[in-house]
C-alpha cells in the first residue's frame, strides 16, 4: 500500500474529504491530490499535519512501525477528556519522540 493509498484510508475513516483536510491542514487541495496520487512525494512537515489532522500517526502513513505496536499503556480519563482522545494525542507525541530520535533532534523539555 501507498502513502496516498494510506491518506485515503486515513480521510475515509475521517470522514473528511480532501477539501475539508486542506482546511485543517493549509496544505492545498491541489497538494494534497498530487501527494495522495503518488505524483508528489510528501515531506514530514506535511505527513505529521495530514496525520494529526486525520487521527491517525505518521507510522500509519508511511506503512512503517507504529510507535502504538510497540507500546504498552495504561491511562485514566479525568476532567470529562475520551480515551481515545488520550489516546491520539499521547500516540502523536510518541511518534513525534521518535521521529526527533531518529534525526537527532533533542525533545524541548
Amino acid at each position: 500500500m501507498t502513502v496516498g493509498e494510506r491518506i485515503e484510508r486515513a480521510l475515509a475513516a475521517a470522514s473528511l474529504s480532501q477539501r475539508a483536510l486542506a482546511a485543517r491542514t493549509g496544505i492545498s487541495q491541489p497538494t494534497l491530490s498530487r501527494i495522495i496520487s503518488g505524483e508528489r512525494p510528501p515531506k514530514v512537515p506535511e505527513l505529521a499535519t495530514i496525520a494529526w489532522a486525520t487521527g491517525t500517526t505518521m507510522a500509519e502513513l508511511t506503512g512503517t512501525g507504529s510507535v502504538a505496536d510497540r507500546v504498552q499503556c495504561a491511562a485514566r480519563a479525568t476532567n470529562g477528556a475520551g480515551m481515545e482522545e488520550m489516546r491520539s494525542a499521547l500516540l502523536y507525541c510518541m511518534e513525534l519522540d521518535a521521529y526527533l530520535d531518529d534525526q537527532a533532534i533533542p525533545f524541548p523539555s
